[in-house]
């Protein structure tokens, strides 16, 4: 049985059992939407558990939501927006990652009459899920690839030494845990970006996400800073571009590596500027073939099954693409870009491993954009700073869809309007609405080289480095 959570002081939700609504699970679209042809309404069907209510979980479960697959959110905080989605059953468990969430699935399995489908939306919960493969053995469905490959691949260096055994293109790069390290950086040219191997030291607040660096001395200076508190560090040659060079390609992979679901976009703006996350993004049908091509071609050799994604930064200089990171076991932040251009991936995913026909695609022939609305006017803000940006940096006009907003799903959009208002309220807010967080802990100032608006580096990825055998047969975890 799921334990009563601890919800925070101050917030009146009744009894807990006013937030769980499992049983009975009918699978009802939305008012107004029909479910895809080959989806029979109305019918009790597995459900489908999504672990997280940031704003991509909440793009998710309105993927399958509304094609009238019953889905359950899991949380530890039931004041999250998601958590108020018309389209879920939502959970709350002590925690996201860990013996915790292991422990929070099976007390949630444990109430549900089906096996479920098992979707992810962050490194620790697959690192989790992952590791306790066989604790969790019968429980779930989850198309995980083996052990190892999740190590690899989710850390910076154990990817990019992968990348270049096999002859992908990737930024040179070199790893830095100590002093003695230094000397590597003659292998490479500069500027350069210096990113955590490990991405909770990001989270840990104890390295930064990235940090641009203009040229050897720098790059020296700024690790001499962090390595006093992260010691798992990647030097990585930097890809001349915009954030509009930033690519990406989201894949769902089922049994031997079979593709199921692609789709192929480009970032259009990121918050922070040069390093964070996707902010605007939209389809790119124009460079689809060349890289999902590249897409399957690393993953096949990688054995990669189910959730992943690749993404790019195509060189300004000479138009060559270059992989900077993949994703692995879970979902993307800007997955639901895909489903609002007609290729839904997670819906795709849940019919492969129901045994249900997919659905029939519908690609728009006008691409829509997706945006993030906190990111996305943070950095409409930061380019109205420079003087004539706005006129030279015109996004396309497109459709525009956001996961804050749904006509359809209103609560979550209202609270999402109250904590935007209650956050601006702060002086302090609207000093990190313009500049985000410092770098590092250094003399340096944090505004300036931090607060120029210069090309996006994409996001990091996690865990140790392992060696990854490619004869071993692709690992299915059906837990």
């Amino acid at each position: 049985m799921l334990e009563r959570p601890e919800v925070a002081r101050g917030t009146n939700f009744g009894d807990v059992r006013g937030i769980i609504m499992l049983l009975p699970l009918e699978a009802q679209p939305a008012p107004g939407k029909t479910a895809p042809a080959n989806i029979s309404v109305g019918v009790p069907k597995r459900p489908a558990v999504i672990v997280g209510a940031d704003a991509d979980g909440l793009g998710i479960a309105r993927c399958l939501g509304k094609a009238g697959v019953p889905v359950i959110l899991v949380d530890t905080d039931a004041r999250r927006p998601a958590m108020h989605s018309r389209y879920v059953s939502p959970v709350l468990v002590k925690a996201l990652t860990g013996p915790a969430l292991i422990e929070g699935l099976l007390g949630l399995r444990s109430r549900i009459d089906h096996r479920p489908l098992l979707f992810l939306t962050a490194d620790p919960q697959v690192r989790a899920i992952s590791e306790q493969r066989e604790r969790l053995a019968g429980a779930f469905y989850i198309r995980l690839p083996e052990q190892r490959c999740i190590r690899q691949l989710l850390h910076k260096l154990g990817f990019q030494h992968f990348a270049e055994r096999h002859g992908f293109p990737v930024p040179r790069a070199v790893g830095v845990s100590d002093k003695n390290d230094f000397v590597k950086f003659a292998e490479l040219q500069f500027p350069a970006v210096i990113k955590p191997g490990n991405k909770e030291l990001y989270f840990g607040d104890k390295a930064p996400r990235a940090q641009r660096v203009w040229s050897r001395e720098e790059a020296v200076a700024a690790c001499q800073v962090i390595l006093r508190e992260a010691r798992d560090l990647i030097v990585q040659e930097w890809i001349e571009g915009r954030e509009s060079d930033i690519y990406f390609c989201l894949q769902y992979r089922g049994e031997n590596g079979l593709t199921v679901s692609s789709f192929v976009g480009r970032k259009l703006r990121c918050w922070p500027p040069q390093t964070g996350s996707t902010a605007a993004c939209t389809a790119a049908p124009e460079v689809e073939s060349e890289l999902r091509h590249l897409t399957k071609a690393f993953f096949d050799k990688a054995q990669m099954v189910g959730m992943c994604s690749m993404e790019f930064k195509r060189d300004q200089r000479t138009g060559k693409f270059f992989m900077i990171e993949p994703t692995v076991g879970r979902t993307d932040w800007q997955e639901e870009v895909a489903a609002i251009n007609g290729v839904n991936i997670p819906l795709d995913a849940y019919c492969y491993e129901a045994g249900i026909p997919l659905p029939v695609g519908d690609r728009h022939s006008h691409s829509v954009r997706w945006i993030y609305p906190p990111s996305y006017f943070r950095s409409v803000a930061r380019s109205a700073l420079r003087a004539g940006f706005l006129r030279r940096r015109r996004l396309p006009a497109l459709r525009t869809q956001n996961p804050c907003w749904s006509s359809d799903d209103l609560v979550p959009s209202a609270i999402f309007l109250l904590e935007w208002l209650r956050k601006l309220r702060s002086p302090v807010r609207w000093r990190e609405f313009l500049c985000q967080r410092g770098q590092v802990s250094s003399p340096a100032p944090v505004c300036g080289t931090q607060c120029s608006l210069e090309p996006a580096e994409p996001q990091p990825a996690s865990p140790e480095s392992a060696a990854l055998d490619t004869r071993s047969p692709h690992g299915t975890l059906h837990i």
